[in-house]
């Protein structure tokens, strides 16, 4: 997994994760405090889902084959999905059933002691975990907000892990405080409050993640400054005079895929068209380096075609969809025909 994966990240909410499973499991012996049992629940999902981060990561390293041609790196989308399915059911839903029969059926916290303390410990781990995570999502985070990095990231570890802390985070705060309510008032119907609360927050993260990596899944196109990047490095305004059409599509988070038809002049040759095929392809490189698999068609622009067509990267409402893009001026009508003659 590249460093933009966010590995230590992952390692750093792994170990913490683990620790602080141990030892809520061991507060709710103590105890017998339901907020403990789920939160040790909801410890031990996070430590499997990091898991699961750490084997996509892994295994869409491998080298691409003749059934899979491009590669595996949506791999790492899958095995984020994977998370989002283990937080609902083994985090979210175990919490709500827990807390429903804690409701139900109330009992007095024993040893209190034992879940306050162990919640202050978790708490400050879970808190040097989500520091670790956003240090390293500011390295890409750039200019955007918080909430249009999670939507735009392409790299999906870092997103679950910083929803992940976030979610303990919180959760440990209505955990202690559904402890302290149970203490202060001896009516341990609020320890399941706190737990169901807990339920509810984990079933609401894992269908964010579940909807963010259902998208990366379906396959996302490149973000807006990178078709930017790759629209100005196409054209030379010598042999390229511009971009018919285009399409990108993200094979993995560090791999692109580019297809484009480029108008040439008419008067060129097949030496020289290949050429500037050539150095469009390099200039795409050195400009989007993740830009890896390429796929340029050579057409002679027709302005009434183009005219009497459908822009490719707009909908029927007029607005441009990313990924569908042309450069200032010019119309296209499909994958084989867009603002063009027969060749």
């Amino acid at each position: 997994m590249s460093a933009s994966g966010g590995t230590k990240a992952i390692v750093a909410a792994l170990a913490a994760n683990l620790a602080i499973a141990v030892a809520k499991f061991v507060a709710f012996l103590f105890s017998g405090s339901s907020s403990m049992l789920a939160e040790s629940v909801h410890s031990l999902a996070d430590s499997g889902n990091q898991g699961l981060l750490l084997l996509g990561g892994k295994r869409a390293q491998r080298e691409a084959t003749p059934q899979h041609p491009f590669g595996y790196g949506r791999e790492r989308y899958i095995y984020a999905f994977l998370v989002s399915i283990v937080l609902f059911s083994v985090g979210g839903m175990f919490a709500v059933y827990e807390g429903y029969e804690k409701i139900k059926h109330p009992h007095e916290i024993e040893a209190w002691y034992w879940p306050v303390g162990v919640l202050i410990f978790a708490i400050i781990a879970e808190g040097f975990s989500f520091r670790t995570a956003i240090k390293e999502s500011n390295e890409t985070r750039g200019k955007l907000s918080w909430t249009e990095f999670v939507r735009r990231a392409k790299a999906p570890e870092l997103p679950v892990v910083l929803l992940e802390d976030f979610g303990a985070l919180v959760g440990l705060v209505l955990a202690l405080g559904g402890v302290g309510l149970a203490l202060g008032t001896g009516n341990g119907i609020w320890d399941g409050i706190g737990t169901l609360c807990i339920g509810i927050l984990l079933i609401a993260i894992a269908i964010v993640l579940a909807a963010e990596t259902k998208s990366l899944l379906l396959g996302e196109a490149a973000g807006i400054e990178d078709v930017e990047k790759i629209k100005n490095s196409v054209v030379d305004g010598d042999t390229v005079t511009r971009v018919i059409h285009m399409r990108t599509l993200h094979l993995g988070p560090e791999e692109l895929l580019v297809a484009a038809k480029i108008a040439v002049r008419h008067d060129e040759s097949a030496s020289e068209i290949a050429d500037a095929i050539n150095a469009a392809e390099a200039r795409i490189r050195a400009a989007v380096p993740i830009a890896r698999v390429i796929y340029l068609e050579p057409d002679i622009y027709n302005a009434q075609a183009a005219a009497a067509g459908t822009n490719p990267g707009k909908d029927s409402g007029g607005t441009e969809r990313p990924g569908g893009t042309e450069t200032p001026g010019t119309t296209g009508t499909g994958p084989s025909s867009e603002g063009s003659t027969a060749p």
